[in-house]
């Protein structure tokens, strides 16, 4: 079964807990119906289609061949398909509503680009082909790999991290390379105490030791702070501007001379680049390396609606030494360089193929669809909304920083204190009025954190209603009905877990119970 351990999460056992308190014997709840993992579906001895009998065959598995019956369930397709239907409606999706995870750029899929990448051509391509039979393919990722150079103000662009921290990574890698080239054994990153985790584990994945730079009470970059840190251990530093906190890095360009000053590369985060998307080139802030979220800025599908895809920008120090394979232009067409050969600086190969091309198809569409002046539309209408929430939330919510802000806003939990109800139980309302809830406990600068980003693809009336739901629960609490909050969510399909146990004593694998 589900790890429901620690509370009566399912449905009829917290029937108690919501209005009526009603029961049934199917454990469904109206048109809400109860879920068994799909092993606990059917069973071993049936099977959903028909296969013919195995003609005798010479084993190659020597001595590893299987003892025992693998004891997975038999389903037709009606049993798989309504299986998960009904998971997918116990999901919240951006299909859905508002989703306001800050930092997460949780916008709009637009069908169009959906279905440019189920064109014949794009859709059924192998990386294995050959060279000859994908130019269009290759067009298509060259052009992509334009418009990523000209909105970053950057010379070249890797095009195979498949995500925003794989991005981290060939951007380390480039730095490290050229490091090693200088003949230069710096051992230290940098990174704000505002920075996403991702930061510090890939640096350290790389054999950096990192050391945290802290905030100012503005909620940018202690400048004094981060001059201080830096000397002749110092590899680069890791920034991500708009920061976390929603604001715009206003030294940015002092911090890019100073890192530089000391020999050190300017890598930039560029999680939050929907705010400055087609307004603001990084490459002309001084940065050397910046990750684009294909998933975020240029609303390829997000979490579990597809693969993330995380191209890496790179300045011309850097350059020479970003990763293959990359596409070039031919005598006879369009090539990929698969090999690091003769004298090239490459620092070599992260992945098998060529990056997630089906992210590739839908954010090039994306970027067409809009052009130039709609992107930075884009990056306008997100930092509209966020600054509405905020201005909208700011008298009964308690705001972190001074605005305005960039694309997201970050409030704390001060305007929670003598309620009996912490930033967790908050969310967990959030839930019962129909919202996924906002990015919390991080950043980790202020306690109790909630970080709303609405995102450009929202209207006026769904910010509104996002907004007279959060300033009914703030209001529900400060009148000191902590009930609302404490056992929430009461209406979802599943009930509050007891998350502490659940991370002590994590259930991993399922188990056939009798």
């Amino acid at each position: 079964m589900m790890n429901k351990q620690g509370r009566p999460t399912d449905i009829n056992t917290a029937a108690n807990l919501s209005p009526g308190g009603v029961t049934t014997h199917t454990g469904n709840r109206g048109l809400e119906q109860d879920e068994l993992l799909i092993y606990e579906i059917g069973d071993t001895q049936r099977t959903g289609v028909d296969l013919e009998d195995l003609p005798v065959f010479e084993s190659r598995l020597g001595g590893i061949t299987r003892d025992n019956e693998i004891g997975l369930a038999g389903l037709s397709e009606p049993e798989v398909m309504r299986h998960y239907t009904r998971l997918s409606r116990k999901n919240y999706a951006i299909d859905m509503g508002l989703y306001p995870l800050g930092s997460c750029t949780m916008k709009h899929n637009p069908r169009i680009n959906e279905k440019v990448a189920r064109l014949p051509g794009l859709a059924d391509i192998h990386p294995l082909q050959p060279i000859s039979t994908v130019q269009g393919a290759l067009d298509l990722m060259d052009r992509l790999a334009h418009w990523l150079k000209t909105l970053t103000g950057m010379p070249a662009v890797a095009m195979s991290p498949k995500a925003g921290a794989h991005g981290e990574l060939c951007g380390l890698m480039a730095i490290r390379s050229a490091l090693d080239k200088r003949g230069e054994n710096r051992t230290i990153v940098l990174a704000p105490e505002s920075a996403h985790g991702t930061n510090p584990a890939t640096a350290a994945l790389c054999g950096y030791k990192v050391k945290s730079i802290p905030a100012n009470k503005a909620g940018r970059v202690d400048l004094p702070a981060l001059k201080a840190a830096l000397g002749p251990d110092v590899a680069a530093i890791m920034l991500t501007n708009p920061n976390t906190c929603g604001l715009f890095e206003r030294d940015i360009i002092e911090i890019a001379d100073a890192v530089h000053a000391a020999g050190g590369y300017f890598y930039c985060d560029g999680a939050n680049f929907n705010a400055i998307v087609g307004k603001v080139r990084p490459g002309d802030l001084g940065v050397d390396a910046m990750h684009i979220n294909l998933h975020k800025t240029f609303s390829t599908p997000h979490g579990g609606g597809g693969p993330g895809a995380g191209p890496v920008v790179l300045s011309e120090a850097l350059a020479p030494f970003a990763p293959v394979p990359y596409v070039i232009h031919g005598k006879d067409g369009f090539e990929m360089v698969e090999h690091v050969t003769g004298g090239a600086e490459s620092f070599g190969r992260m992945t098998a193929f060529h990056g997630q091309m089906g992210m590739n198809i839908r954010a090039l569409a994306f970027m067409m669809s809009h052009g130039s002046d709609g992107l930075a539309r884009v990056a306008e209408d997100s930092v509209l909304n966020a600054n509405y929430v905020m201005a909208s939330l700011q008298d009964i919510m308690t705001l972190s920083f001074e605005g305005p802000c960039m694309h997201e806003c970050l409030f704390d939990d001060r305007f929670l204190e003598g309620t009996g109800v912490t930033t967790l139980d908050f969310a967990k309302a959030m839930i019962d009025e129909g919202y996924h809830p906002m990015t919390m406990y991080f950043p980790l600068v202020v306690n109790g954190a909630m970080l709303i980003e609405p995102t450009e693809s929202e209207s006026k009336q769904s910010v509104d209603q996002f907004i007279g739901a959060l300033r009914h629960l703030v209001t529900q609490a400060k009148l000191g009905n902590s009930a609302l909050f404490t056992g929430a969510p009461y209406l979802a399909p599943l009930k509050r877990l007891d998350e502490t146990l659940a991370a002590r004593n994590p259930v991993l694998r399922w188990r056939k119970t009798d």
